[in-house]
């Protein structure tokens, strides 16, 4: 009997500690470090994140397309998108110079602006933005203008990009200044990002570098990549390094966020591509691997997502690197189609089906946390 009343509890401890030693069962633990240089904080981040593959789950629950719905569902080149407080839906169609207006259950509600160049007609826009004085704003660099229109459509003003080459994804804070970049163009190409009150005066200048040389051109050359987060501080990074920056309304560098990371080899199929559409007079220089990350966007959470040029190998889906709004690594993510807006936990994408007809596809988003 001693024995046995001895093994029965021995047993049961055992099994406690096995049940809540468990990794399922653990809360995550960050392995990274934080520390003060020059009264910066800087976030170092491991190569894992804290939290597995199924932290992230989607669900489809909406996808605006083609189905035998009429013209007004069909998009020619939808090129961006952008939600409003009622979940009203705006895809800028590039193609058409318009914006397509749905409400929040995917029906057409009306179209905003066309083709021309008197007030409120655009020429190639490329990018929107839903601003904090809820009104939307378009980037038309072709005509060299960003476009002001209230929700309900109505063209309200244009400011003038003056001669400001390729002029990119102005973001709007919520005094109105605007956080964009431009490229000067001569012998070489000189990338610039600044930060400009409401009428695009400047100022003050964020990052600037030489990008390319005449004859040298890296059809893989590093780009900067940019966001307005809480207190109109700008979270900005350039890809070539894993390097993200957060700079106050000011433009003083409050917080460096880095993470470890394997770099993706450029292969030889990627190579052939661009050789295939090279133009007369261009010496191709190559960088043995990608950038560590292409693309950054921030949900209405703070949490931080880079793509980056890591795929599964199941779907060939890129991984997105999420960091929550502190700057740590928490999570990998597949996604099949580029992060356009999360809001309100709800993730906007456009997608292509097998016919080339695009979908904006809206999923409800599910975050599956240890606890």
């Amino acid at each position: 009997m001693k024995n046995k009343s001895f093994i029965f509890p021995t047993i049961v401890f055992l099994w406690m500690i096995f049940i809540f030693a468990s990794p399922a069962q653990q809360k995550a633990k960050w392995k990274g470090t934080i520390e003060k240089i020059d009264g910066v904080t800087v976030i170092k981040n491991p190569k894992e994140p804290m939290y597995g593959d199924n932290v992230f789950q989607l669900e489809e629950e909406l996808a605006i397309g083609k189905e035998g719905k009429g013209d007004e569902y069909i998009f020619s080149e939808a090129r961006d998108i952008a939600v409003d407080a009622e979940e009203r839906i705006y895809v800028l169609d590039r193609r058409e110079s318009h914006i397509k207006v749905f409400d929040k259950n995917g029906k057409y509600v009306k179209t905003i602006g066309n083709k021309g160049q008197g007030p409120g007609e655009m020429s190639r826009p490329s990018s929107l933005q839903i601003t904090t004085q809820n009104e939307i704003a378009v980037n038309d660099s072709s005509a060299r203008k960003i476009h002001f229109f209230t929700l309900d459509g109505n063209f309200l003003h244009a400011v003038s990009q003056r001669n400001m080459g390729f002029f990119t994804d102005p973001k709007i804070d919520k005094e109105g200044n605007i956080t964009a970049s431009y490229m000067i163009m001569d012998n070489e190409v000189v990338y610039v990002l600044k930060k400009f009150n409401p009428q695009l005066k400047e100022s003050f200048p964020i990052f600037s570098k030489v990008i390319l040389k005449y004859p040298n051109f890296n059809p893989f050359f590093p780009q900067c990549y940019w966001d307005i987060i809480e207190e109109d501080n700008i979270i900005w990074g350039f890809a070539d390094k894993y390097e993200l920056f957060i700079i106050d309304s000011a433009g003083k560098t409050v917080k460096k966020i880095t993470r470890e990371y394997d770099p993706v080899k450029i292969t030889d199929e990627e190579k052939e591509k661009i050789i295939e559409g090279l133009l007369g007079g261009i010496k191709l220089i190559w960088n043995e691997h990608h950038n560590p990350f292409i693309y950054l966007r921030v949900d209405d959470e703070g949490r931080i997502f880079t793509r980056t040029y890591e795929k599964t190998p199941e779907s060939g889906q890129y991984y997105y690197d999420v960091f929550d709004p502190d700057g740590k690594y928490m999570a990998k993510i597949p996604l099949k189609s580029r992060l356009y807006v999360i809001k309100k936990g709800k993730l906007y994408s456009i997608e292509e089906d097998e016919e080339g007809y695009q979908h904006i596809k809206r999923y409800k988003v599910t975050w599956k946390f240890p606890e």
